[in-house]
């Protein structure tokens, strides 16, 4: 919400992400609470760091698009627009009901132009049960500017002046007023003093007192409200301007969160272009992720110039380390400066958005909003300023629901635990390739026409499907396809286009299985027909199978049932179901519309044992259009419960370490670094976070330091051990080694 100079008055609200895991504060302890799991077995979330940022959607809008389009697709969660009543200003010298108005709160009542509470309540419902979180961007900083006109109310109605809000209820005594804690006694005129910038006013905005315990309760307890309806995190606005120990003591009032028990993700807006190191992003990275303005920034310098400098992501000078990054290609503040990509920019911005999803810098974001020919432009509204649905075209961007940007979505997930660029290749300037590890290759053409090279991917020899340009089915693939031989392809990228390929999209299997077991099940199913459902097996509706299970070490979860699509009951070529914490699985495989069909979930181990749920064959129908999910307990399971064991240690690291806990369970990375839980610094040199772990288990770990390289350092000594209680709380001490 700031820069290193003033801003013209349009732009008076600066947007903050949500995308960081922020966990208690304390001393260096382990903490076991147990947790039922079936009170979260109605919500089970999607396994991604990719959101897709919906800004300035109507509430109504984002559900439907969570239903229909980020769900399937395998989104982690959305961002939305601020929540809270805000000011409504029909005319100003900005135009008619601008932009920014959502960034000059009057009360913390959620009426505001995307809808009313119940409206926003159902929309977060609608996304979660989608498997999608919820981000919503919370502005905190301050409320609405008095230099608003005499008469100026809210959208709920609500009125205030000079530095009284009654509905809050918010007082004079409760800003940093002209004069009050402020340097300058108003605005801010030097933008690298600390002082000023977290105690002045931001654009004649009313600055809140944060420094106040009943103004940080006041804060706390809007966005417990949002937690308490379902909100999963905050991209936290002008969080520059409020001082890091204030945010510190609001953040430690927060509750967990409900769909998934656990800290909220923050992710925090830092206006790039402080000489100050005190005001630059990596100083807040102790509270939460921060947003990469200058990613954002490099990113578009590429792509209009030559995209071979995307080899040296790495070398480029970013706001944080990629642990504490919410990445992003553009945001409504800077595309509105035009120092970043933009819809505007046609393919660039496409294929910006690719790379973004591709590369292992952050946690990655997909932007859509509403076009635009004036900076203060508002959004498409009723006349009110209330905004109305989106329709994708003219007037709506609606990236996140196209082919390629699912498909690279996918790409993402499939991605995600390598977390390093392999064999970047550059054909010519602005066409180039590289893959992730043996999870996914991309290449990125950047030029008017089509070019054919070879390129190293990473892969095992097969025939993958191109996630650009269709999808994978059960009978093949809907797009191109691409043959790996002794780990390389011969690729042929359209112009101003790219290829993407993974693990998860192989053609004749959606997903196909990691195992394939040979060995006899140990029950069969019950009434195995051998006809397959009717049907036209070209007509495909996306099913998602969910179940919460309890498998023994060694063991994974599949689906196997009646029909081709799911193995025709043979456990050797069932649909693996990939775990999203919390003892679920999932997997969502292509099968034929209106269709019956007959279906059990399977354990299998390594060495091909299959042990198969109890009780008759579950069923089904395919409806005749769109989508379909179900959600299951595996039959014949016991344990019903999880722990929530909070990790913690004193740890002192160098510039651009992160501290992790790596260990033997599945939830602790299986002893693979990669897959390491990150821990929060947000009490440095405390760091911490919680992870749900089975109950009555014996648990080894040790504490590592992943290096800005990428580099890990293991902690000295033995392996550190304790056994998860049945119930009640662990409390121990840990001290890096």
């Amino acid at each position: 919400m700031e820069s290193a100079r003033p801003h013209p008055r349009g732009r008076a609200g600066r947007l903050m992400l949500a995308a960081a895991l922020v966990a208690a504060g304390g001393t260096a302890v382990v903490t076991a609470a147990t947790t039922a799991a079936p009170a979260r077995a109605a919500t089970v979330l999607n396994d991604s760091e990719v959101t897709a940022n919906l800004w300035e959607w109507n509430w109504a809008s984002v559900s439907a698009a969570c239903t229909d389009h980020l769900g399937p697709a395998g989104y982690g969660a959305v961002q939305v627009a601020p929540p809270q009543e805000s000011v409504s200003l029909p005319s100003s010298p900005d135009g008619v009901h601008p932009w920014f108005e959502v960034y000059q709160p009057v009360s913390y009542r959620l009426d505001s132009r995307f809808g009313n509470r119940q409206q926003f309540a159902a929309m977060v419902s609608a996304c979660h049960a989608a498997g999608v979180r919820v981000y919503v961007d919370a502005v905190v900083n301050h409320m609405a500017g008095t230099n608003n006109p005499a008469g100026t109310r809210g959208y709920a109605g609500t009125e205030f002046s000079g530095y009284s809000y009654p509905a809050v209820p918010y007082g004079s005594g409760d800003f940093h007023r002209p004069g009050d804690n402020c340097p300058t006694g108003g605005g801010i005129s030097d933008w690298n003093n600390e002082a000023q910038v977290t105690s002045c006013e931001l654009l004649s905005l009313s600055d809140l007192y944060t420094e106040k315990e009943a103004v940080r309760n006041t804060i706390a307890g809007y966005l417990n409200d949002l937690i308490g309806l379902g909100v999963d995190g905050f991209r936290v606005d002008a969080v520059k301007h409020v001082r890091k120990d204030d945010f510190a003591a609001i953040l430690g009032k927060l509750n967990n969160t409900v769909a998934e028990g656990r800290r909220p993700y923050v992710a925090q807006e830092i206006f790039d272009g402080a000489s100050n190191p005190a005001l630059q992003a990596r100083a807040f990275t102790g509270n939460g992720d921060v947003l990469d303005f200058a990613y954002a920034k490099g990113i578009r310098s590429a792509f209009q110039g030559s995209i071979a400098a995307l080899a040296n992501v790495a070398n480029w000078n970013l706001d944080a380390p990629s642990a504490n990054v919410f990445a992003m290609v553009t945001n409504h503040d800077l595309e509105r400066d035009g120092v970043v990509l933009s819809y505007k920019n046609g393919t660039d911005y496409v294929l910006a958005t690719y790379f973004g999803l591709a590369h292992p810098h952050g946690k990655p974001s997909v932007y859509d909003s509403f076009t635009w020919t004036d900076r203060n432009q508002s959004p498409p509204h009723d006349g009110t300023g209330r905004v109305t649905d989106t329709v994708c075209g003219a007037a709506w961007t609606c990236l996140s629901r196209t082919t390629g940007i699912k498909g690279m979505v996918g790409w993402a997930n499939a991605a995600r635990p390598v977390k390093t660029v392999s064999d970047f290749t550059t054909v010519t300037s602005n066409v180039i390739g590289f893959h992730r590890g043996d999870r996914a290759w991309i290449g990125i053409n950047d030029s008017g026409s089509a070019t054919t090279a070879t390129f190293t991917t990473g892969l095992a020899d097969g025939r993958y499907c191109d996630v650009i340009s269709g999808v994978a089915t059960a009978t093949g693939c809907t797009g191109g396809t691409v043959t790996v031989s002794g780990g390389r392809a011969t690729v042929t990228v359209p112009a101003n286009d790219a290829v993407a390929i993974h693990v998860g999209a192989r053609p004749g299997t959606n997903p196909s299985p990691t195992a394939s077991p040979t060995a006899s099940p140990t029950a069969s199913p019950t009434a195995s027909p051998t006809a397959s459902p009717t049907g036209n097996p070209t007509d495909r509706v996306a099913t998602t199978f969910t179940v919460a299970a309890t498998p023994a070490a060694g063991q994974d979860v599949y689906v196997v049932g009646n029909v081709p699509e799911l193995g025709s009951w043979s456990p050797a070529n069932a649909v693996k179901l990939a775990a999203q914490g919390g003892g679920s699985y999932r997997a969502t495989v292509d099968l034929p519309r209106s269709a019956t069909v007959e279906y059990k979930f399977v354990k299998v181990t390594t060495g091909g044992a299959v042990t198969w749920e109890s009780g008759s064959n579950r069923t089904l129908t395919t409806p005749a259009a769109g989508t379909y999910a179900v959600t299951e307990t595996f039959r014949g399971d016991t344990v019903t419960s999880t722990v929530a064991a909070t990790f913690a240690v004193t740890a002192t690291t160098a510039y651009g370490q992160n501290v992790f806990v790596v260990g033997n369970v599945p939830a602790l990375g299986g002893w693979n670094p990669a897959a390491a839980v990150p821990l929060s610094p947000a009490a440095y040199p405390v760091w911490r976070a919680t992870v749900e772990l089975p109950p009555n288990t014996a648990v080894e770990y040790k504490y590592v330091k992943r290096n800005p390289d990428g580099s890990v350092t293991w902690e000295s000594g033995a392996n550190r051990t304790f056994t998860t209680p049945g119930g009640g709380t662990r409390t121990a001490t840990d001290t890096w080694r």
